[in-house]
């Protein structure tokens, strides 16, 4: 019987974890499918109880479906309760659902090795997004500083997840960070409004943005043009993904291809 699973949101369509997934299945011989469900806010609870019905083996939750997902679940890991939120839904034998949160996990795939000695990482925004980095970086020791428009949520991020070594700011005070930092990551949500930071030169620092696509192409441009080494987030869409596909599957699969499907979608898109 071919197993169903998805991936729920509002809105979805723009979602590539279909892209993704499939792509996994297909290449890996799985017999299952992986559906987009369009999801409105606060249908969230009654949708899963349709999901169960359908049998379904697991999903992943993206906005704004992620805070319903936790307290939906029976079971939620570690990583799932201190961020706050689950992307990754399983259902258990008994009907169920354990949670877990992936996203920290794939930031530090994409951002690769750190030195907690060396690094000094500036994280702007305070957001959802930002809770799993700060909860992933502080896990690994690294020096961070985060930094937001409303200084009291980068303070109450800072010690909810940040460790001895995090500090806060105000996002608007960036510039007078900036010099400090080995790598700034942008987990805010300027580029869906067309803003972008001015920043100064990056001496072959990394700029890390996690939006993709046009969201980010002009933030990218502007660190690429300042002499800074880029990355978008498509690169973490993809290790998310993953993980989660080895919690259904026990088996990590081909991050490589799955990035290389991506950004032949996207071309053909843009």
């Amino acid at each position: 019987m071919t197993k169903l699973l998805g991936v729920a949101g509002d809105p979805i369509s723009h979602s590539m974890s279909p892209l993704i997934h499939n792509g996994w299945l297909r290449d890996m011989g799985y017999d299952a499918s992986y559906e987009a469900f369009h999801i409105k806010e606060g249908e969230f609870p009654e949708a899963l109880e349709t999901l169960k019905s359908r049998d379904i083996l697991g999903l992943n939750v993206t906005l704004p479906h992620k805070h319903v997902a936790l307290e939906s679940a029976a079971l939620a890991s570690d990583a799932a309760l201190r961020i706050g939120a689950a992307n990754t839904l399983t259902l258990q034998p008994d009907r169920s659902w354990a949670a877990e949160n992936t996203d920290a996990p794939g930031f530090m795939k994409a951002l690769g090795p750190v030195d907690p000695h060396r690094d000094h990482i500036l994280i702007l925004g305070a957001g959802g997004s930002a809770r799993a980095v700060v909860y992933a970086l502080a896990g690994a020791g690294v020096k961070l500083t985060v930094l937001n428009r409303t200084v009291q949520r980068a303070d109450d991020l800072v010690k909810a997840l940040g460790d001895q070594h995090s500090a806060y700011g105000v996002i608007d005070q960036y510039q007078d960070y900036i010099d400090s930092g080995t790598t700034v990551i942008n987990t805010t949500s300027m580029g869906y409004g067309g803003e972008v930071l001015k920043l100064p030169a990056g001496r072959d620092r990394l700029f890390f943005d996690l939006s993709y696509g046009k969201i980010s192409a002009a933030q990218i441009a502007e660190a690429a043009d300042q002499g800074w080494r880029t990355m978008d987030g498509l690169t973490m869409l993809v290790a998310q993904a993953a993980y989660s596909f080895e919690i259904w599957f026990g088996e990590m699969p081909d991050l490589d291809a799955a990035l290389r499907r991506c950004q032949m979608a996207m071309k053909a898109i843009s």
